[in-house]
């Protein structure tokens, strides 16, 4: 399919998917809402997709939600008449959008955001679905919709806490502050930080081909079950990757394995 609002490629398992607007540092507007799920659900059930990379075009990830462009939509909802019916429609909008970062955190496949410039509001949301996330020097942080008079309702503050921590999240959310690239990396919001965006595409991308290179189905079934296991207690946890590996661990992929590390050499995997 083609896309308003982002690209896809796919080449050797690894998919791209580059935010492109059309809003100013691709803010978010009615195509962008629209099209993640779409695009995400695909690349879910894409079997040549190993891994996905997420990033913005230009100068910035996401300036976050393109609150002019969505006024069609929002400012009729957020005129109060008629009450009942409009909150309700205003809902099920805000439900719909939602999906845009669920379809990020519930797709099969891992996600590798690569951050750089200005990630605001739904970019923070958009990147707290991700499985990894790595930053260049020049990226921003902020977690703004206090500053406009919103509660983030996309994902940031049920996500967040187990990225960060509550306190972490809860200073974000309060406060609407920035932060820069370094104290990202501090409060464990992004695993590195590279120099420039160009060392952040390469960096991107040599992440994405190592966890290409291992078993699919087990890389899916890692997401999976770190992903099912985050409101279970530790006992429940065990017990569901038990369930997993007890379906799943019986494979060509670890004969392969085996194989490979017995004759020294890096496995040829096909998730089967």
């Amino acid at each position: 399919m083609s896309y308003r609002s982002l690209t896809v490629e796919n080449q050797d398992g690894i998919a791209k998917v580059t935010l492109v607007g059309p809003g100013k540092g691709n803010a978010m507007g009615p195509d962008f809402w629209r099209e993640m799920p779409l695009a995400f659900r695909a690349l879910s059930e894409d079997e040549s997709v190993r891994v996905i990379v997420l990033r913005g075009s230009g100068d910035h990830f996401s300036y976050g939600l393109d609150l002019m462009a969505m006024m069609t939509e929002l400012g009729p909802l957020l005129s109060g008449a008629p009450l009942a019916s409009g909150r309700t429609k205003l809902l099920r909008l805000i439900e719909r959008m939602q999906e845009a970062a669920n379809s990020v955190d519930e797709c099969t496949k891992p996600v590798v955001a690569a951050i750089h410039g200005w990630c605001i509001g739904g970019g923070l949301d958009l990147i707290s679905a991700c499985d990894v996330r790595i930053a260049s020097e020049d990226a921003k942080f902020s977690l703004r919709e206090v500053k406009i008079a919103m509660v983030a309702d996309m994902g940031s503050l049920q996500r967040l806490p187990h990225i960060i921590g509550e306190g972490h999240t809860r200073e974000l959310a309060l406060t609407g502050k920035n932060i820069d690239a370094k104290r990202a990396r501090e409060i464990g919001l992004v695993n590195d930080v590279v120099a420039s965006p160009e060392a952040l595409w390469t960096a991107a991308d040599a992440l994405a081909k190592d966890i290409a290179a291992n078993p699919p189905l087990v890389v899916q079934g890692i997401k999976e079950v770190m992903r099912e296991g985050q409101n279970k207690s530790t006992r429940e946890a065990l017990h569901l990757v038990a369930v997993w590996n007890s379906a799943f661990l019986q494979s060509n992929d670890l004969g392969e394995a085996i194989n490979a590390y017995a004759q020294k050499r890096p496995g040829n995997f096909k998730g089967e």
